[in-house]
């Protein structure tokens, strides 16, 4: 008798686990690797710096870390976005550098193709005394002559910054920030920069941030070498507009420089007011003749520093210029189960990253 009891209890538990194996295996959701779209903001140029269009994906060849990538999407200018070769039957068309395969919905695509995410930081610190007034009119008129599809933030900073004006297509919005400024104290560029960047890694598409500094820095507790890196990580190009007086001070022109070349952007240094307002005009004009290319990439076991170089193929284009970051850094693989909100692996840092 005692046994069969025991036999009995033994069947029961062996079932009770079985069953609860099976209510485990039900629960447990598929797990899948998401592999993110390097987007690559690409200007290419005569040797007098005149803009050269109409080019096609053919004419472009994309190397990371030596390995020859497939483009995956194609734009000029503000043009929406088509998808490229054999990835057409793939992947949905679309400039975004956030998106993985199947996370692309028509709302998505909608907001990423059509122009730019453009942040401008502008210096309010005491090295902006001088030329204040004359700095916000040239902001504004550069807020004025972006293209319609552009979606524009305002940012400030001294010692600290200030989101005078979230990222948005609400023009008057943005010109009444501008005009609110007024002069602070020392300048954190740096720390301001890299705040200003990681609000813009956070959206779809191409992304820029325009800062227009007077001077150098002089309270950052963050390395400039730091927000260069993250911004190519990102893919946010930097734009910077100073002076004369930051012009003079070679420590700060040759950050400037490198920050600005890294990224894909360009540094002006203006002696007056019209050339501050015709460095905007250049970031305007730059901004509307951009090439935009994505590609996901090929399997790679470097998890540090990939470099991305991006020529123009055949003899008829060898003469031209491009300029685009010239690389990134991948953020850890990312696994996401079915269940999980498609929209919350859309993390930050402008998912220029492979999970493989």
């Amino acid at each position: 008798m005692a046994r069969k009891l025991f036999l009995l209890i033994l069947v029961s538990v062996v079932l009770g686990l079985g069953n609860r194996s099976e209510v485990r295996a039900q629960e447990r959701p598929d797990l899948h690797v998401v592999v993110n779209m390097v987007q690559l903001n690409v200007a290419v140029t005569d040797n007098k710096g005149n803009y050269i269009t109409g080019l096609r994906p053919k004419d472009f060849a994309i190397v990371e870390d030596g390995i020859q990538e497939k483009p995956a999407t194609f734009a000029e200018g503000n043009n929406p976005a088509s998808r490229v070769g054999e990835l057409a039957d793939e992947v949905p068309g679309t400039a975004t550098s956030n998106i993985a395969p199947g996370e692309i919905t028509p709302e998505t695509l909608a907001a990423a193709v059509n122009g730019a995410n453009v942040f401008v930081l502008f210096d309010t610190s005491d090295y902006m005394y001088r030329g204040f007034v004359y700095a916000q009119d040239a902001i504004t008129e550069f807020i004025r002559s972006l293209e319609t599809a552009d979606k524009i933030a305002f940012y400030s900073y001294s010692r600290d910054l200030s989101r005078a004006a979230p990222l948005t297509t609400d023009r008057s919005q943005v010109l009444r920030a501008i005009r609110t400024t007024v002069a602070g104290d020392d300048a954190a560029l740096y720390n301001a920069l890299l705040l200003t960047l990681k609000d813009a890694a956070q959206n779809t598409g191409r992304k820029v941030v325009v800062v227009f500094s007077n001077g150098p820095d002089n309270s950052s507790v963050v390395p400039p070498e730091d927000v260069a890196e993250f911004a190519q990580s990102a893919g946010v190009s930097i734009y910077m507009i100073s002076t004369r007086k930051a012009e003079i001070e070679p420590v700060s022109t040759a950050v400037f420089d490198r920050m600005t070349v890294a990224t894909g952007g360009k540094a002006y240094f203006a002696r007056d007011w019209k050339d501050e307002n015709r460095a905007f005009a250049s970031i305007r004009d730059d901004l509307a003749h951009l090439y935009s290319l994505s590609y996901y990439p090929k399997p790679n076991t470097n998890t540090g520093w990939r470099a991305i170089t991006v020529k123009l193929v055949g003899d008829r284009l060898k003469k031209y210029k491009v300029r685009t970051r010239n690389g990134y850094r991948p953020r850890p693989s990312r696994f996401v189960s079915d269940d999980d909100n498609k929209a919350s692996a859309l993390g930050p840092g402008g998912g220029e990253t492979a999970a493989h």
